[in-house]
């Protein structure tokens, strides 16, 4: 008997602690909830379709009220800090508009080659087929690894460890036109269509050397690692130049697998 009232005097607990915890979800984190999802800021988008180079005027903006829950963190949202500048990218009407898509600067066709400093190069990779260059879909600010394969008389299969993370500068076609600026010169539909023959890298000089002697001796590969933002791009780019770094000093280079492992690439 003594066992069946404490039974029930439990339950009774529980039943009491279920009551008052759904009166918190119901009046107390439901509301929070619905005000963050429902709430409302302004921002601007492209109100009408702008091309990749062209400076960007205030008549092709517009500033709409949409819910504020889930918008990119790189988000610009004052049409005074996007008027006038450049777009680095084909910008379609609805679009939102990122800080990445801007510059300050006018553009022009080969700008890629008057950044180097001496410190690294410039340096075109031959496509051999359509498979190899990751079939026409690479673009310039893209990270790659590039994979020899047929090489020397043995025609081995391998991945340099200096060529495990390269900066794409450019994808190039037969006819020399860059990719990313094949629509802008009024080509034909079948030149549009064109596949890029050519990649350039921006490389060091040892990467220089070895893709040279990949060149001659056998086919290179470009396979994917990343495209997105520039500063994780960096953090790839910098454990590679790491690994040179111990490559030229003759020590025992860090391994770049470890090196991104957690995302912890310097």
């Amino acid at each position: 008997m003594l066992s069946m009232k404490k039974l029930l005097k439990n339950r009774t607990l529980i039943g009491a602690l279920c009551i008052v915890l759904s009166l918190v979800i119901c009046f107390g984190l439901t509301p929070l909830f619905n005000s963050a999802m429902t709430a409302q800021t302004e921002i601007t988008r492209v109100k009408s379709d702008i091309k990749k180079g062209e400076i960007i005027s205030s008549d092709k903006l517009e500033t709409i009220t949409v819910g504020s829950h889930n918008l990119p963190a790189n988000l610009i949202t004052e049409k005074e800090e996007i008027a006038g500048k450049y777009a680095l990218a084909d910008l379609q009407k609805g679009d939102y508009v990122l800080y990445t898509k801007l510059s300050d600067t006018a553009l022009a066709e080969f700008e890629y080659l008057s950044t180097l400093d001496g410190t690294k190069q410039a340096m075109s990779v031959t496509i051999k087929s359509f498979a190899a260059g990751l079939s026409g879909k690479l673009e310039a600010g893209d990270i790659v690894t590039l994979i020899a394969s047929d090489y020397g008389d043995r025609r081995e299969t391998y991945i340099p460890s200096e060529l495990k993370y390269v900066y794409v500068l450019a994808v190039t076609a037969g006819s020399g036109n860059d990719k990313e600026y094949a629509n802008d010169s009024g080509n034909s539909e079948d030149e549009e269509r064109e596949l890029p023959s050519t990649i350039t890298v921006l490389v060091h000089p040892t990467q220089a050397e070895l893709l040279a002697d990949l060149e001659a001796k056998g086919r290179v590969h470009a396979a994917l690692v990343y495209r997105g933002d520039k500063a994780q791009a960096q953090k790839f780019l910098n454990v590679q130049d790491k690994h040179i770094q111990g490559v030229q000093q003759d020590i025992s280079a860090p391994a770049i697998s470890d090196e991104l492992q957690g995302g912890n690439a310097e």
